[in-house]
């Protein structure tokens, strides 16, 4: 897997004068963490389209999905960007397309998207990637407006839309999505979120006064909400609506953001849903192929006032060390973003002021969020990509902007978060309209790195430069009972007198999907002294003496099958 390693003295400004101060005898001065934006270097041309015109069509300010995935086996992760569209241009909605950039190993990307066969699928939102036949390559499901796509990986390069095949039928404004296996039968599920009523062309609600100030994007309380769709897998390359029977269905949502995990470590994925404007919602796996929708006793519904919020991204991890998955997600400016401390007992503590998040988020609109170590120092910070909905917000209130800086949350190791973005290179200098944001080790050197995708402007591409100071280890399942890519399985790292626990994840954050591969920050330790992979057929495999800057590839029921050095 060794490709060409990027010159370590290039890596960005402050990493540039370390390697000039590094004469023969002198100390080498320690290169500061940073996110360097390496977009126009890596060949990433990806400019989203949203088509925006005077009539203010909702989804011209909602769009831009994106994620990273291996789609071609080789061990380097891929991009996959999410084109939006255009309601009034019919020239500008067919040349809307998505982009697939396959990763050259070297940090550069080549643009494959011309041979991918890929079309364009309505008005383009997002993206979510899982192995849901078991032949061992990783599909692709597309959100939008008003026809989702679901393409298969034919394993020569090329995709084939298989939606119809599938008896996937969707009709309505999706947004995000995420695979897993919620009934523990080997193969994955699919959950879509769908948002409001919107029709371009018999239900494009005006929204503004008839002012100077003009014409804005509707709130979502004009709209109607619709059902989310859970699709259960049949095993045979079809799909089943199951929403109703499942105990999903209801149009009391407005869904913008989803991620599977098991919130109560009982062996069977929960789900939670990030709602605009209206109550967000946990879904409790009964573990009979029925789910109870139990955000409000949990406490994860509303905000720490009572309220609904504005909910759009979302993600769960263990951030405070307890062995059990808190919640975040992301809302408008003034609301703040939510943490939710998962307390255990099915019951979670609203924290976000004394765990300093809402100090942080106060100003800014967010969607894209992740849980990610970004400086392998063993716990879970926080990413989020932020821009407000409204185009022309200046002209309502003077102070805010359409564009805003991202948000990099560094975690003090129980649980408290500080801004560390004005401090962590020109990648977080940007001020864009963010919408989905992804990691992953792109480049494979034991750091995760950072795609964002911004809405009507070109997206960006963050290079970690200084994170793997730090050790760090990637681990790859690969399932034989369970489904292949071992989504939903729980794993748990024993590293110096620190156990971390990760799941593995197909969709979350907002449009968008991370590298499946599981990253742990090491900290300087050389290594760790146990693994528990808990996949959801209910086997375990337990590995001890882990290597640290290794990439470690775990088959089920054989454990740890071979391991592949980081490329530091």
């Amino acid at each position: 897997m060794t490709r060409r390693r990027p010159d370590p003295c290039r890596m960005g400004i402050l990493a540039a004068l370390a390697c000039a101060a590094a004469a023969p005898g002198a100390p080498v001065q320690e290169t500061a963490l940073v996110f360097t934006d390496v977009t126009t270097r890596a060949g990433v041309d990806f400019d989203h389209q949203n088509g925006a015109t005077p009539d203010k069509f909702m989804p011209e300010t909602m769009s831009g999905g994106g994620l990273i995935f291996d789609y071609d086996n080789d061990g380097w992760p891929d991009l996959f960007l999410v084109n939006g569209g255009s309601f009034a241009d019919a020239g500008v909605a067919a040349g809307a397309r998505h982009t697939l950039y396959r990763n050259n190993g070297d940090l550069t990307f080549l643009d494959v998207s011309a041979d991918a066969g890929i079309g364009v699928s309505g008005y383009g939102m997002g993206a979510c990637a899982a192995d849901y036949d078991g032949d061992g390559r990783v599909d692709l499901y597309i959100t939008s407006v008003d026809a989702d796509a679901l393409y298969r990986n034919d394993g020569s390069g090329r995709f084939v839309d298989v939606t119809d095949a599938a008896r996937l039928a969707p009709d309505s404004w999706s947004a995000s999505c995420a695979f897993a296996d919620y009934d523990n039968d080997g193969d994955v599920d699919l959950y879509v979120t769908r948002y409001v009523d919107f029709d371009p062309i018999h239900n494009n609600q005006y929204c503004g006064a008839e002012t100077d100030a003009g014409r804005q994007y509707c709130h979502p309380n004009v709209y109607n909400g619709l059902s989310d769709v859970l699709y259960r897998n049949e095993g045979d390359g079809t799909f089943t609506d199951v929403s109703r029977e499942a105990g999903i269905f209801t149009t009391e949502g407005k869904g913008l953001g989803v991620v599977f995990g098991d919130s109560d470590a009982d062996g069977w994925i929960d789900i939670y849903v990030a709602n605009d404007s209206v109550r967000n919602f946990l879904f409790h796996n009964r573990g009979d192929g029925t789910f109870q929708e139990t955000g409000l006793f949990a406490g994860v519904a509303y905000g720490v006032n009572g309220e609904p919020l504005a909910g759009m991204g979302t993600d769960m991890g263990d951030v405070d060390g307890d062995g059990r998955l808190d919640v975040f997600v992301t809302n408008l400016t003034e609301q703040t973003h939510n943490l939710y401390q998962n307390l255990g007992d099915d019951l979670f503590a609203e924290v976000t002021a004394q765990t300093g998040v809402g100090l942080a988020t106060r100003p800014f609109v967010g969607f894209g969020a992740v849980f990610f170590d970004y400086d392998n120092d063993t716990d879970l910070d926080i990413a989020v990509a932020n821009g407000d909905v409204i185009d022309n917000i200046s002209l309502f209130y003077p102070d805010r902007n359409y564009a805003q800086r991202n948000l990099l949350l560094a975690n003090d190791g129980a649980g408290r978060f500080t801004d560390v973005g004005p401090a962590s290179g020109d990648g977080f200098a940007l001020e864009k309209v963010g919408r989905a944001l992804a990691v992953g080790d792109l480049d494979n050197d034991g750091d995760l790195d950072i795609l964002v995708v911004n809405n009507g402007q070109r997206a960006d591409l963050l290079r970690n430069d200084g994170g793997n100071r730090n050790n760090a280890v990637l681990v790859r399942l690969v399932g034989t009972e369970s489904n292949r890519e071992g989504i939903g399985a729980r794993l748990t790292l024993s590293v110096a007198d620190r156990t971390l626990l990760r799941d593995v994840k197909a969709g979350s954050s907002y449009l968008g999907q991370n590298d499946t591969r599981v990253h742990f920050g090491l900290g300087p330790a050389d290594g760790a002294s146990r693994l528990e992979v808990r996949w959801p057929s209910g086997v375990v495999d337990v590995l001890e003496d882990i290597p640290a800057n290794r990439i470690v590839v775990v088959v089920e029921g054989d454990g740890m099958v071979r391991t592949e050095p980081l490329d530091r």
